[in-house]
């Protein structure tokens, strides 16, 4: 009798997820979709995440689009505990204080779309959001946030991303309380759907 080993969906999930972090972080990988003549993409994903729940939908969203992904990622990692990690994040916002980025989107005039994805942190975008917005000219171009949370909702993320984007035309946003993969993916899969006019 031949034993089978049975692979999860959040395992294999995880494996691919690995793929496009190869790179290094704060660096550019291209989606699987079309490309411009110039093997360029005209479509960004820029993402920040602390568990990979934004990185599941960040990379969904760069291959369904074909879209160029990016990590943003903050100069000085934050924390690995969880309850430092919420100090110093509500001490950055208490200041408004901007952490300084590893690196930001070479060549980002030649965008037209920015996906733009992070998890609420004390009921709003974490400070590194701001910095990205602020380190890269969205005027004119249509910025897509997506955003994960723990069951609190947006809190006034939205506000932080268009207060810091004055110049960007802003899509509908997606939400997604963390939970099951699958039920995120299919979700995902119809906002994008819902934004391709």
């Amino acid at each position: 009798m031949t034993s089978t080993k049975t692979i999860s969906r959040r395992q294999a999930l995880k494996g691919s997820l690995a793929l496009p972090l190869a790179a290094g972080m704060g660096s550019l990988t291209t989606g699987t979709g079309p490309a411009s003549a110039t093997g360029r993409t005209s479509s960004l994903v820029a993402y920040f995440t602390r568990t990979g729940n934004t990185r599941l939908i960040a990379t969904q969203i760069a291959r369904a689009q074909g879209a160029t992904l990016f990590q943003i990622v903050p100069r000085d990692p934050y924390p690995e505990d969880y309850e430092e990690q919420v100090a110093q994040a509500e001490d950055e916002r208490r200041r408004a204080y901007l952490p300084p980025l590893r690196g930001t989107v070479p060549d980002f005039d030649g965008f037209d779309t920015v996906y733009l994805g992070f998890p609420i942190w004390g009921t709003t975008a974490p400070s590194v959001i701001r910095s990205f917005l602020r380190a890269h000219d969205m005027s004119g171009k249509r910025l897509a946030p997506f955003v994960t949370h723990g069951g609190y909702g947006l809190g006034s993320s939205l506000a932080v991303v268009a207060e810091q984007a004055p110049g960007a035309r802003l899509a509908d946003a997606f939400s997604k309380e963390c939970d099951q993969e699958r039920e995120t993916l299919r979700e995902v899969t119809q906002w994008l759907d819902g934004t391709a006019r």
